[in-house]
């Protein structure tokens, strides 16, 4: 994946990224990528906030337009754990949930505009844990239209990313 792409979908986060930020803020810099992972910056109420990206490698079905769909996470800011997010490049279907599924165990999220956060907070911890021993992540989705979506995401690199963006203060 390019830096150039990795930077448009930084900047797609600040702006989506309802959660972490309220409102479209700083615009974030790429600090170092890991082979298919990305960590980025922006700097917000005088501190520097982090987080570790990647894109989709594979977008199911490859009849439909799916636009940036990317997977992030960011260390919690009381410093312990992280926070996964998924970020689609469409609005997802009210109420519905997605599925992400690493090497066979599967963690359901609750899926919320174009956006999804673990439905359970406490399983937080066993995602992350299966995102640094996987090799990949497929993230299934259904659209505001109904389309049911499948997206594989690489893991190479999410070890350092996370360690890297852990720094970041």
């Amino acid at each position: 994946m390019s830096i150039k792409l990795f930077t448009l979908t930084a900047l797609a986060f600040c702006a989506v990224s309802a959660p972490l930020q309220a409102q479209p803020g700083p615009t974030p810099s790429m600090v170092k990528s890991f082979q298919d992972w990305g960590v980025y910056s922006y700097r917000s109420g005088g501190s520097s906030n982090c987080y570790a990206l990647t894109m989709a490698k594979e977008a199911r079905p490859v009849s439909v337009q799916h636009g940036d769909n990317f997977f992030l996470v960011a260390p919690k800011s009381s410093g312990s754990g992280y926070y996964p997010q998924a970020i689609m490049g469409y609005d997802l279907k009210e109420g519905s949930q997605m599925r992400a599924t690493i090497d066979g165990e599967a963690f359901l999220m609750t899926a919320r505009g174009n956006g999804g956060w673990t439905a359970q907070e406490s399983r937080d911890p066993a995602l992350i844990a299966a995102l640094k021993s996987g090799r990949s992540l497929t993230l299934e989705a259904v659209s505001k239209r109904g389309t049911e979506t499948r997206y594989t995401f690489s893991l190479s690199g999410i070890s350092a990313a996370l360690t890297e963006a852990s720094r970041c203060r």
